[in-house]
């Protein structure tokens, strides 16, 4: 059953390359927000036949296809946008590892913290980290998901906005909900012939 595991998952291969392990104090959690109206959570299935990916996206977002490796998700209203992008995975997973977590942490000078949640779907073959930024940090939200074999996708929230914790707060935890739903729902479409063109 797909689930979000503790940190004790860190010992599978997968995740064994990250080389980032320092972590400040967590932010102290404002007592109140502004109470924002956001549209229901609706989910509906995208898929696209250049992609080898399916996944289910937010029924009031936009897509923005660029290459058949790369999407983008926006949220016109929040001035957010969640941006996807997959390679396939070619005898480079370390290195594909390692870049996806140096371009979370290079977000950690703004962050007062980073938190790490694994998570793991064997039934679909979907294994990953899904990371929560808490502070001023350009981007709030982030994950990677791999097969370890095939595919690898990775997944960033941004808004444009000037960073502040404050205000972006509801907005970031909806979105964040959302691609919640994104890694959950992830399915790659063919684990065993791939275009190498894509990559």
């Amino acid at each position: 059953m797909p689930q979000f595991k503790g940190l004790t998952i860190l010992s599978l291969l997968f995740i064994s390359g990250l080389f980032f392990s320092c972590k400040r104090d967590s932010l102290p959690k404002p007592t109140a927000f502004l109470a924002l109206e956001y549209p229901n959570q609706e989910y509906t299935l995208f898929e696209n036949k250049n992609s080898n990916f399916t996944f289910e996206k937010n029924k009031n977002t936009t897509i923005k296809e660029v290459k058949a490796n790369s999407v983008e998700i926006h949220y016109p209203e929040m001035k957010a946008t969640v941006y996807l992008n997959y390679k396939v995975v070619n005898n480079n997973l370390d290195n594909l590892l390692k870049d996806a977590q140096k371009l979370t942490y290079e977000h950690f000078i703004k962050a007062d913290d980073i938190v790490e949640q694994p998570y793991l779907n064997p039934t679909h073959k979907v294994y990953g980290m899904y990371y929560t930024l808490q502070g001023d940090a350009a981007t709030n939200v982030q994950f990677y998901a791999t097969d370890s074999i095939h595919n690898f996708m990775t997944a960033s929230l941004y808004f444009y906005v000037t960073p502040n914790y404050d205000s972006i707060y509801p907005a970031k935890e909806y979105i964040a909900e959302d691609m919640r739903v994104m890694i959950e729902t992830l399915q790659w479409k063919n684990q065993s012939s791939l275009t190498k063109s894509i990559n």
